[in-house]
């Protein structure tokens, strides 16, 4: 991890962070992926999904879906500006992936970290493992932070 890459003076709390997934996770959009966010520790973002019969697909019958693969880089890469500044709006602006082998197994692990942080650009990585740890695919990502804070009572998981 860089030196310093937050633009804000004061890093989230565990806390804030916490609510944050949380609101994510409530989220119908996350809630119909069957997947769920949290911060394991103040530099990482984690994405996971017990796999079912709807999100196979991919590569034959038996490997997780690519779009499944890139929603779920999508929303752990989306997610990293919350280690900077949780109060900010972001988006995803830019999104490349790499397919490295078929992703097989029960577990999706998406895990993110922040390379490098301007005041209103995040630049991102992320890697997506199996079951067994095999890294299957990987992406770098760009989120754009607002000026605009989220209002009060809204849920950082729906726009």
């Amino acid at each position: 991890m860089p030196a310093d890459p937050k633009p804000t003076a004061v890093r989230p709390t565990p806390e804030q962070l916490a609510r944050y997934a949380s609101a994510f996770n409530e989220s119908l959009t996350v809630r119909s992926l069957g997947m769920r966010v949290s911060f394991p520790d103040a530099d990482h973002v984690v994405v996971e999904l017990l796999a079912e019969e709807r999100h196979r697909g991919g590569m034959g019958a038996d490997a997780i879906n690519g779009g499944i693969i890139a929603a779920a880089f999508d929303l752990v890469i989306g997610c990293t500006p919350a280690l900077v500044d949780s109060s900010r709006r972001n988006a995803t602006v830019q999104l490349n992936m790499r397919f490295e082998r078929g992703l097989r197994g029960s577990l999706l692990r998406a895990t993110a970290h922040i390379d490098r942080a301007t005041p209103h650009l995040v630049f991102s990585s992320a890697v997506i493992t199996d079951d067994q740890g095999n890294v299957c695919a990987r992406a770098e990502g760009m989120v754009a932070l607002s000026d605009r804070p989220w209002a009060r009572g809204d849920n950082p998981g729906v726009n």
